[in-house]
């Protein structure tokens, strides 16, 4: 037998018609707080470093405060660290998708029953 039929809130807040903030960015920024770079982040998630980086440029920009920055190499090394604001979004979407979910729990029970077994 298949596993039950799961479901998933996907939140996309936008900034000029481009995507700001969605949960591919959000899962990059909590892979960038466990790693302590995008290079680290990006392989976790198996995606180019370039593609990484382009996204965390995009998503500074569209935020009137950062949400990463980087230090610079040395003795200790170079990394990317959330700044209070990225962890603020990150929290914040994070809670969102919670309240949607509990929002709509029987709206999904009652499609979950609607789906073949």
């Amino acid at each position: 037998m298949a596993d039950s039929p799961d479901a998933q809130f996907r939140i996309r807040l936008y900034h000029d018609g481009k995507i700001a903030l969605g949960p591919g960015r959000v899962a990059l920024l909590e892979a960038i707080e466990r790693t302590g770079s995008i290079s680290g982040a990006a392989r976790e998630l198996k995606m180019s470093y370039r593609r990484a980086w382009l996204l965390m440029d995009e998503t500074n920009s569209a935020f009137a405060q950062p949400v990463v920055e980087s230090t610079e190499g040395g003795a200790a090394g170079g990394g990317t660290r959330l700044t209070e604001t990225g962890r603020l979004v990150v929290a914040h979407y994070r809670r969102a998708e919670e309240l949607a979910f509990k929002a709509a729990t029987a709206e999904i029970a009652v499609l979950k029953k609607l789906i073949r077994d």
